[in-house]
């Protein structure tokens, strides 16, 4: 790929406006007063497509916001790239934290200070001037595709049915997202997994009524206490969850990836440090960045019930609610650990109190294997710009699209992110360095040179 460099230093000034005349518009979907503004966004977005070369540019309706998808064709034999990415960003307040507008983007000390500047517009907007250099040097290598969504910071909630809707006209080879982080600028890494998530509503119930303490006391139970005591059981003194089947389809991964991870720098001193904690804790046998990376687990994320008012009221509840989310890995289904957890909080309950278990919502989990081409690209892409091989990062968190491009479309996704953990994405005062933004420009080309070599070399 030649004169990356030289086309990124010759327009860095445009590409900055451009980016900025995205990052000023507001779209932020989940207040319904910027509709508005989604709709000018998107509209914006077309409009840059058309600009870096897109054969066309188009918004396409979905129950909510649109979807913003271009395309350029070169040559049906060559491979497709599908650049996906989002418009919409986070809510700014509080706002008296942030020590700039959040709207209007400042360049200071090396960073760009705004809302969306990393969390996906200026991610996105990398892919964009990517696929331009290329195609305005004569490089582009293989068909590209974008779609770009206004509904991701609130689970993009309608964009699983457009694709369905969709199918053939996304169908693509590889999907490519900028919209993850790197260890830092100078580790280099690659999301190669996400976490799947399951979450439920319990209640706990046992007298109709709420009792008097001391008459009933000791005679009734308590839902409260039963409720703790099946919580508690939920975990066994290594941090192994107890519910039978639990781990049955847990994929193990390989020695050889577990040691490609263990290089990724950790200091265990500082994280507990910036935690006030005295000790981690988890499941035995496994580091910290294993047990949020390629390890489930299962918390509860809140617990309530009875009095909690001020002063005292000796009161014996009838009633104990909790909320409790497991992260999923690798294999694990959502739909089988949703009636496993079901089945075991159920039966676990004694007969002095009745249960009732409401499923809230749930995710799959992702892997991108090591060894397909897209990887590979992404790894040779990230070492020609950084000089040294990223390491592969399994991610805590969740990305619900992720999962739905390879159910629905059956199309691996590249998580090829440059944010760092200090941007401060759905934070006040959210930031990017220019060096991930422009060096996230310079890598991308070469992922698409990389790639359509690896497919054809097949």
């Amino acid at each position: 790929m030649k004169d990356v460099k030289k086309y990124i230093e010759a327009n860095k000034d445009r590409f900055l406006e451009e980016l900025f005349s995205l990052i000023r518009i507001p779209s932020i979907s989940s207040e319904s007063e910027h509709k508005g503004d989604m709709i000018r966004c998107a509209e914006r977005w077309k409009e840059l497509l058309l600009e870096a070369g897109a054969d066309n540019a188009e918004l396409m309706a979905t129950k909510g916001n649109p979807a913003v998808y271009g395309y350029k064709n070169i040559d049906p034999a060559k491979p497709t790239v599908l650049v996906y990415g989002h418009y919409d960003v986070m809510p700014v307040a509080p706002l008296d934290e942030w020590n700039t507008e959040p709207f209007e983007p400042v360049v200071k000390d090396g960073y760009i200070w705004a809302r969306g500047a990393d969390d996906d517009k200026g991610q996105s907007f990398m892919q964009a001037k990517a696929f331009e250099m290329m195609v305005r040097t004569g490089q582009l290598p293989c068909n590209v595709k974008f779609l770009l969504e206004g509904e991701e910071e609130i689970g993009s909630v309608n964009l699983f049915d457009f694709l369905a809707e969709h199918k053939e006209m996304l169908q693509a080879d590889i999907i490519l997202v900028c919209d993850t982080s790197m260890i830092a600028q100078d580790t280099p890494s690659i999301t190669s997994g996400l976490r799947g998530l399951g979450y439920w509503e319990v209640e706990v119930k046992g007298a109709n009524r709420d009792l008097h303490s001391g008459i009933y006391g000791g005679a009734v139970a308590n839902p409260i206490n039963v409720l703790c005591k099946m919580i508690a059981d939920l975990h066994d003194e290594n941090g192994h969850i107890t519910i039978p089947g639990f781990y049955d389809d847990v994929l193990v991964i390989s020695d050889e990836e577990r040691a490609l991870m263990a290089q990724a720098p950790f200091d265990e001193e500082r994280y507990k440090k910036d935690l006030d904690i005295k000790q981690v804790h988890g499941e035995k046998g496994y580091s910290t960045n294993e047990r949020t990376g390629i390890r489930p687990c299962l918390d509860v994320c809140g617990i309530w019930g009875g009095y909690t008012g001020e002063g005292s009221k000796t009161v014996l509840p009838s009633v104990a609610h909790a909320k409790i989310s497991t992260r999923l890995v690798a294999n694990q289904d959502y739909d089988k650990i949703n009636q496993l957890f079901i089945n075991y909080f159920e039966k676990a309950a004694p007969d002095y109190v009745t249960v009732k278990v409401t499923p809230c919502h749930g995710a799959a989990p992702y892997v991108s294997p090591l060894e397909i081409a897209g990887y590979k690209a992404a790894e040779q892409a990230m070492t020609t710009t950084f000089g040294k091989r990223p390491i592969p990062t399994r991610s805590g968190g969740s990305i619900g699209i992720v999962t739905g491009f390879e159910r629905i479309l059956g199309i691996k996704s590249i998580l090829m992110g440059f944010g760092l953990g200090s941007d401060a994405i759905h934070a006040p005062n959210e930031n990017y360095p220019l060096f991930n933004f422009f060096t996230g420009i310079e890598t991308i080309p070469y992922f698409y040179e990389n790639f359509v070599r690896l497919m054809e070399e097949k």
